[in-house]
């Protein structure tokens, strides 16, 4: 082992410049932001080495973590404001918060590619609350990516146009979680349907999915023209799957029904129209 020479070479002027400039080149930015006021709490208070050390390498950890999990929260495109609290259980009787929060988790699904999907008419939650389960598992240290399923079938259409949809898809592998949120309202081209469905069979067992849905399974031949396309997606989908059934009604009706009742207008006469989840 190479001798270590601890000769002071200068001042502390000198010596604290160094110490940037290695913290720098080493790429420990937590470290230098607090190495300064730790030493000096280190010299006031008498700390072994060996302490200043670990108080110096738990920060720089804690700050790995924090800017990764804002990257993952960055990448993730997840809606703002949908989290696990501000969502209403009571209007969704059907589900199980203790379940949800097991599924927050991550590890008991997504470490074994298991999906998980959410059917239910328009405005009764699925978005919502597949985004609130989305932020917590970024928290949680998953990656993420969470996209209504049209803007993803054309980005992959767009890919197949360009030859590269194996590597687009491969480049979705990255997160443990892939997101699509309001599969009904894909087209019934040929083209879009089947690039969704070899997403689909790419990630089958290996990686994860959530899907919302405004249709049961029984309704996805209008997603898929072909039937044999419809059965292997489904049969693909479901195999390692944990279903949430989310027959209520809308949310969003409900809300906009008693605004209008605040305001002393009869319910029967507002016409709410219904929009996707």
């Amino acid at each position: 082992m190479k001798k270590i020479d601890a000769t002071p070479a200068g001042g502390p002027a000198v010596d604290a410049a160094r110490v940037e400039l290695m913290l720098g080149e080493l790429r420990l930015p937590g470290i230098k932001m607090v190495w300064a006021e730790l030493a000096a709490r280190a010299d006031k208070e008498g700390w072994p080495a060996a302490r200043f050390l670990a108080a110096l390498t738990e920060y720089e950890i804690a700050e790995r973590s924090r800017r990764r999990t804002a990257r993952h929260m960055s990448e993730a495109r997840l809606p703002v404001g949908k989290t696990i609290a501000t969502f209403d259980f009571a209007a969704v009787p059907m589900v199980s918060k203790a379940q949800v929060m097991a599924l927050t988790a991550g590890d008991a699904w997504l470490a074994g590619g298991a999906n998980l999907l959410m059917f239910g008419p328009p405005g009764g939650g699925k978005s919502h609350l597949a985004a609130a389960i989305s932020l917590a598992l970024v928290e949680n240290g998953w990656r993420v990516l969470f996209m209504r399923t049209t803007d993803l079938v054309q980005r992959l259409q767009v890919s197949r146009q360009e030859l590269a949809l194996e590597s687009a898809i491969a480049k979705l592998d990255k997160y443990h979680l892939l997101v699509l949120d309001d599969l009904a309202y894909v087209s019934k081209d040929q083209a879009e349907t089947s690039v969704l469905f070899e997403l689909i069979a790419a990630r089958y067992e290996r990686r994860s999915m959530l899907i919302t849905a405004n249709q049961p399974f029984g309704e996805w031949g209008k997603v898929f023209p072909d039937q044999a396309m419809t059965l292997a997606a489904i049969d693909r989908l479901v195999h390692h799957a944990t279903i949430l059934e989310m027959n209520v009604e809308s949310y969003r009706r409900k809300t906009a029904i008693e605004r209008k009742r605040g305001r002393g207008r009869p319910a029967k006469t507002a016409t709410i129209k219904s929009s996707s989840d």
